[in-house]
């Protein structure tokens, strides 16, 4: 938020700064954790588009318009909708689709995260640019108790080391630099590889640096990853390579804004649960 009382806006991610929303506001969301957010603030009578993967909260959701996928988004559906504002995530939609966008959409507000602290702002700027301080700052309370809980409990427990698949064919997993990686940190996981040239590299399963991975978790999104796929894992790791492989609800380490309240309990309960399960 600038220092202008009189004009008070927000900046996005783009570095673009957005004034409060005033008159009739439509907004469509290219981004399934912001379309659920959005609706956690209450604005659920003005989202009049959505993508086909915006499926959160189930049922009320239903009646937002679909404008595609987010990378494959109905350009001329979403003009005819009117909106006021698109809202997009640099990592989900692509940068030419949202220019396009920009040249009839009044505001695009771009958004980032990949501290999950950063649903502070993500939280506060949503609020203040739709009218929902109030909601915001309820949200911010409950991330900030979940958050202080998470550090003060993981401290606890030792750090280990864990191999996260997002893909299979080729095997991928995701960088320290995501907002996936430093969810997994809050915990006390650091994610393998260590450096990467990319922030969703491909992974040599009988590559030294996953040697001394303590477990490999196989998120249920973007991959649908199931136990029918733990054999597969098994076939390529190396002889003698026994690591605990487990399945995790990819909704809980990449959906930020609202859903990161609940990720954090979620992720808590989980490193607990394996922790158990390794002890015995």
């Amino acid at each position: 938020m600038t220092d202008d009382a009189q004009a008070p806006s927000w900046t996005d991610a783009a570095g673009h700064a957005h004034p409060a929303a005033t008159g009739v506001v439509r907004i469509v969301s290219l981004v399934p954790s912001l379309t659920e957010l959005l609706f956690a603030l209450g604005l659920e009578d003005r989202i009049v588009g959505r993508t086909g993967f915006c499926i959160h909260p189930k049922g009320p959701v239903r009646r937002v318009s679909k404008v595609g996928g987010t990378k494959t988004v109905d350009i001329p559906k979403i003009r005819k909708l009117g909106p006021t504002h698109v809202v997009v995530n640099v990592d989900e939609n692509p940068r030419g689709i949202v220019d396009e966008l920009a040249t009839f959409v009044p505001s695009i507000v771009v958004t980032h995260p990949i501290d999950p602290e950063d649903n502070i702002g993500l939280f506060r700027m949503f609020g203040g640019i739709f009218g929902r301080e109030a909601r915001a700052e309820e949200l911010v309370a409950a991330f900030e108790d979940e958050l202080a809980l998470t550090r003060r409990e993981m401290a606890k427990l030792p750090r280990e080391t864990v191999l996260y698949l997002i893909w299979k064919s080729p095997w991928m997993t995701v960088a320290r630099d995501t907002y996936i990686s430093r969810m997994l940190s809050l915990v006390g996981w650091d994610t393998l590889p260590e450096p990467a040239t990319s922030r969703y590299p491909s992974v040599d399963l009988d590559g030294p640096s996953v040697r001394g991975v303590a477990h490999v978790l196989l998120s249920t999104e973007p991959y649908s990853f199931g136990e029918r796929h733990f054999a597969d894992l098994r076939a390529e790791l190396p002889t003698g390579m026994h690591p605990h492989l487990s399945l995790i609800d990819g909704a809980f380490t990449s959906w930020y804004g609202s859903r990161s309240i609940e990720a954090l309990r979620y992720l808590r309960q989980f490193r607990l649960l394996l922790s158990q399960k390794a002890s015995h």
